[in-house]
């Protein structure tokens, strides 16, 4: 891996000559800035402004290697420390690494170019390092709740005072919602807003594993567990530890699961499959699914204790036909994405394109939205998106409403209400559009059943 960044490093050294050698000789490295100190006094008052890395002669006269060593740690924890030492003492040098030292190099003939290769290491560390906490901050940007959960409507305002809640204590997380409400999405933007953001964020999908496979993925297990355990396996809640383990679509659990789930919460400590240590963890334990957990308990498909146990604080996404404006601040939002991702310039809506959206019911909610959007821009041949361009599943829609096992009354109120909002609140065009009575009409509107926004 190859750096820009210069490199700073200090020799404390009080051997005039020696420390002259290494000056030099680390000197030849233009990505390393090197500064020689004689003395003990000289180079505390420079520690104002702290190196990447010393090297440090462990015999010097005021203080021994270990006193200085301390005291840099104290002054600059980021600081590696590398000492150099004409002592062959074993036991010293461990002890000096336990400390905090990054190596330890005895003085002879090899001495720089040993010298030479730590340095190497070392800027190849750090930068490893700088790396990771860049991508770390990526992340916390990548999931800032305005950017995560694109919307303006009350629903979406009421979610963000939610997850500001969440992210302040380790409360278990409960997330509920339609398929393609972005579950997982809140999940993760709970984990790396909260203080566990730099630990393990481990997401699995229940529904996705078989039930005879999941105990040994979320537990891990010891080499010889079953038939085809040719070795240990650490589960995802080991690899979650000190961070936030997603456990999507709990609801398809298996009550055998769901009894060892529990005593996990109860305990805060696994046993991998197969073995008889007991393992505790520390971790934050967010579930999501798109079922009434309460409606599965009284069903007795889910254990009650358990759902006492997970539900926490309870975060409803609201399925996007109930977030009014939210279409079409989304909708811009993806089309810029995409046409930025491949370097096209970016559309925008017609009219009528706007008003096909609108008047959608998207049973796949967010998901779906993101894929007819894209599928517009590429099927669109100008920079304006027409009606033709947007490709929606209208018996999807049908048969989503379906699903819903309501009354008859509640679908007659759920159509009216539709061509309501599709017509603008014009209730003489929807009374023809439906051929009902406009007296009807205005009369569940008095009632409070149908609502003109």
């Amino acid at each position: 891996m190859k750096s820009n960044r210069i490199l700073k490093i200090y020799i404390l050294e009080d051997d005039p000559w020696y420390g002259a050698m290494l000056e030099h000789h680390l000197s030849m490295n233009p990505d390393y800035q090197v500064a020689k100190y004689e003395t003990e006094r000289d180079f505390f008052k420079a520690m104002h402004e702290p190196p990447d890395v010393v090297t440090l002669d462990y015999a010097l006269t005021e203080m021994d290697g270990s006193q200085v060593l301390k005291k840099i740690k104290q002054l600059s924890p980021q600081t590696e420390v590398i000492i150099i030492s004409g002592q062959h003492d074993i036991t010293t040098a461990v002890d000096l690494l336990k400390t905090g030292a990054f190596d330890y190099i005895v003085k002879d003939e090899d001495t720089s170019d040993r010298l030479w290769n730590v340095l190497l290491h070392l800027r190849e560390i750090k930068d490893l390092r700088k790396e990771v906490e860049s991508l770390k901050s990526e992340l916390k940007k990548k999931y800032d709740f305005s950017k995560t959960i694109i919307g303006q409507s009350d629903a979406i305002r009421k979610v963000f005072s939610l997850l500001e809640k969440a992210t302040k204590t380790n409360i278990t997380v409960s997330i509920t919602g339609e398929t393609g409400t972005g579950k997982e999405m809140v999940a993760k933007a709970i984990h790396y807003n909260s203080t566990r953001q730099k630990h393990p964020f481990i997401a699995i999908n229940v529904a996705a594993i078989p039930k005879e496979l999941l105990e040994s993925e979320l537990f891990g297990h010891e080499k010889g567990a079953f038939t085809g355990a040719s070795e240990k396996r650490i589960g995802k809640f080991e690899e979650a530890n000190k961070g936030t383990i997603f456990l999507d679509e709990i609801g398809e659990m298996d009550p055998f699961l769901q009894a060892k789930l529990l005593r996990v919460l109860q305990e805060r400590e696994i046993t991998r499959v197969g073995g008889n240590t007991v393992i505790p963890i520390d971790i934050r334990i967010i579930v999501a699914t798109h079922r009434n957990l309460l409606d599965e308990v009284k069903a007795k498909r889910f254990r009650e204790d358990l759902y006492y146990r997970l539900l926490g604080l309870p975060i409803e996404l609201p399925p996007l036909r109930e977030r009014d404006n939210d279409i079409l601040i989304l909708a811009k939002h993806f089309i810029n994405g995409f046409c930025t991702d491949n370097k096209i310039p970016v559309k925008s809506f017609s009219p009528d394109a706007v008003q096909k959206l609108r008047t959608y019911h998207f049973p796949g909610n967010v998901r779906e939205l993101k894929s007819v959007v894209e599928l517009a821009v590429v099927l669109s041949d100008a920079d304006l998106i027409e009606d033709k361009d947007i490709n929606l599943d209208t018996t999807a829609a049908t048969a989503s409403l379906l699903m819903q096992e309501t009354t008859l009354r509640d679908y007659e109120l759920k159509i009216i209400q539709h061509f309501m909002e599709k017509y603008d609140n014009d209730v003489l065009a929807v009374a023809k559009k439906l051929d009902v009575g406009k007296s009807t009409i205005y009369r569940m509107i008095q009632n409070g059943d149908v609502k003109q926004k």
